[in-house]
């Protein structure tokens, strides 16, 4: 047992050291987040800002407050997808499969399954320092254009990103057992960037989609992480507008920003959603047991005679 976690500690290490060593490969993981920024500073906070100040009229509503709600659903899109598409990027498994380096692992004295297990386990740590680094810029965004976020809302941002981290690496790992093109990983990655944050609301808000889409919106475990970063990020702002705004008019923009969420007309709690990728989790785990049992490496042979397993 000490033997095995040994090695499922020094193969870790390895897959995450390759990881970051690649500059290359770790800047590919960024390209959404920062994508997601210039999208959002160049054209959506002032679309988002105008549409609450109209919602609102002939109110009036402090502009720091104003700019900590459009700065906590930027972090909070950046976060949801994030967690998601570095997950994608960041995996050693399909990497060393490209590259054929994963031949080497059957000369050496280490059961596969700890490999495995080892390309998840590195998958996920480098997915969720490059989501807590984004944290952290998020955090100290807020601090100088409005900060309503309160201590517990920050460990439940940690949570919820280990949570998505967690689901984004199993659902990876899911699909790269079956992947062995440079092609396929360069053609998914690229899908899972501009296609993700749409249909987990982290681009536009899904109240303002229609109705067949946020019924299908509704079926994906992405959309419930995506919710539970805004109720994280933006219940403290919208604690404050009620100060001087109507109630009917916050919930209203609660509802519109999706702070709030609705499933066939009923309200989903945060519980539930926690409760809803948590469920997620547990059946990508088995669905990885199960194609895990698959061998790790191809039948093949090269000029140096080494047949597949």
């Amino acid at each position: 047992m000490k033997r095995s976690f040994s090695q499922l500690v020094l193969l870790t290490k390895r897959d995450m050291v390759l990881y970051f060593k690649d500059k290359m490969t770790f800047l590919v993981s960024l390209i959404t987040p920062m994508i997601l920024l210039v999208l959002f500073i160049t054209f959506l906070k002032t679309a988002y800002e105008n549409e609450i100040i109209a919602a609102i009229a002939p109110l009036t509503i402090d502009g720091r407050i104003l700019d900590g709600f459009s700065g906590g659903w930027l972090f909070s899109s950046v976060l949801a997808t994030s967690c998601i598409t570095v997950s994608f990027c960041s995996g050693m498994m399909v990497i060393d499969k490209v590259s054929k380096a994963d031949l080497d692992f059957r000369v050496i004295p280490v059961r596969q399954s700890i490999v495995k297990l080892a390309y998840v386990f590195s998958n996920f740590l480098s997915t969720l320092f490059v989501c807590l680094a984004l944290l952290i810029i998020g955090l100290i965004y807020l601090a100088f254009v409005g900060f309503y976020l309160h201590v517990a809302d920050v460990f439940l941002a940690i949570l919820n990103i280990a949570l998505t981290a967690l689901f984004g690496t199993l659902l990876s790992n899911i699909i790269w057992t079956f992947v062995n093109s440079q092609g396929v990983v360069s053609a998914i990655c690229t899908l899972m960037s501009a296609i993700y944050g749409f249909i987990c609301g982290a681009y536009m808000p899904i109240s303002s989609m229609g109705e067949g889409f946020k019924v299908f919106t509704g079926f994906l475990p992405g959309t419930y992480s995506t919710v539970f970063f805004r109720n994280i990020f933006l219940r403290g702002n919208l604690d404050v507008m009620k100060e001087s705004l109507p109630v009917a008019a916050v919930d209203g923009i609660a509802e519109s920003f999706d702070v709030t969420y609705t499933f066939f007309g009923r309200d989903v709690s945060t519980l539930a959603m926690f409760l809803i990728l948590l469920g997620w989790i547990v059946v990508l785990f088995g669905i990885l047991i199960l194609v895990s049992s698959r061998p790790l490496h191809r039948k093949s042979s090269g000029k140096d005679g080494r047949q597949g397993a």
